[in-house]
């Protein structure tokens, strides 16, 4: 597939000079293009009306599964900022901007000074901002890069990049606070492995039957049966389900083991109606933290 896409990509970096006139490339305000939506609601957060932000992946659709189309190759050599999340979440993305001038795109890869997180089999986990302090480490990233695209509106992006940085501390602590007065302290969610950055920052014990972190890594029969088991041993009223992904494993063991169920969104992508409502990466929080409240018991 890697290969596919670098001569895909090749071939649209080439023949793009042909489709656009330098004319309908000269924009008074950036163009810039995300993958996820955390840091296209970063990006937007910080730009405001400096920038004209895209987000690559379509809603609803779920990011491990997606291959960029020769459409999106175009989208990218035709913007001035490209930003992806990491090179473990998104493997294309080296491909897609190889052969494209660094002078005229900036590529920003969020993730940049992040400590990851590893598997049992050395396999790195991509949910990085799911820890907060890693979502603010992302912010950080894409304002200096901005700063250094758009020299001319750094005080701008610096202001943004900090008021949005204060809003992560503040949902940080409530979690903190929030969450350690609760009588559980285990959760499942029976989508792929996405919530171990979010449970470490939270000291909390995260159990799921996927053995890496791509839902198509289906948990084996075994893996789901532990998980009924230790649904009942400790008591669990629910069992969580992820967005963008069927809930019905979720369901499944919650029957089994007489609980119910909860979404935990793991913020990867929205749907075209929670895009279009005005859905944040900080209202995503919010409600994960109500969520989770109602399924630790907390006080």
């Amino acid at each position: 597939m890697a290969k596919r896409i670098f001569f895909a990509a090749s071939a649209f970096i080439l023949c793009a000079g042909m489709l656009f006139s330098n004319k309908a490339l000269a924009q008074s305000r950036l163009k810039v293009i995300t993958t996820l939506f955390p840091q296209y609601d970063f990006a937007r957060a910080i730009c405001r009306d400096k920038a004209d932000v895209y987000l690559l992946i379509p809603p609803g659709v779920e990011p491990h599964e997606y291959e960029p189309k020769p459409s999106d190759i175009v989208k990218i050599n035709q913007a001035d900022v490209f930003i992806f999340t990491n090179p473990y979440m998104e493997p294309w993305a080296a491909g897609i901007v190889k052969g494209i001038s660094p002078k005229r795109l900036m590529v920003i890869n969020a993730s940049k000074d992040v400590k990851f997180i590893k598997s049992a089999q050395g396999i790195v986990d991509p949910h990085v901002w799911l820890d907060l302090s890693n979502a603010k480490v992302m912010v950080k990233n894409i304002a200096d890069a901005l700063i250094a695209k758009d020299p001319k509106n750094a005080e701008f992006y610096q202001t943004n990049a900090e008021e949005y940085n204060k809003k992560l501390d503040g949902i940080d602590n409530r979690f903190r606070d929030e969450l350690g007065r609760c009588r559980k302290g285990v959760f499942i969610s029976a989508g792929h492995s996405t919530f171990g950055y979010f449970a470490k920052r939270y000291g909390l014990t995260y159990l799921c039957g996927y053995t890496g972190y791509s839902p198509d890594s289906e948990p084996t029969p075994r893996a789901v049966m532990e998980l009924i088991r230790d649904a009942k041993k400790n008591g669990l009223k629910y069992v969580y389900y992820e967005e963008l992904l069927s809930p019905k494993l979720a369901q499944t063991i919650a029957q089994e083991a007489g609980a119910g169920t909860l979404s935990l969104n793991g913020a990867h992508n929205v749907s075209k109606k929670d895009l279009d409502s005005g859905v944040t990466f900080l209202s995503i929080m919010e409600e994960n933290l109500v969520n989770l409240k109602k399924g630790l018991e907390c006080n």
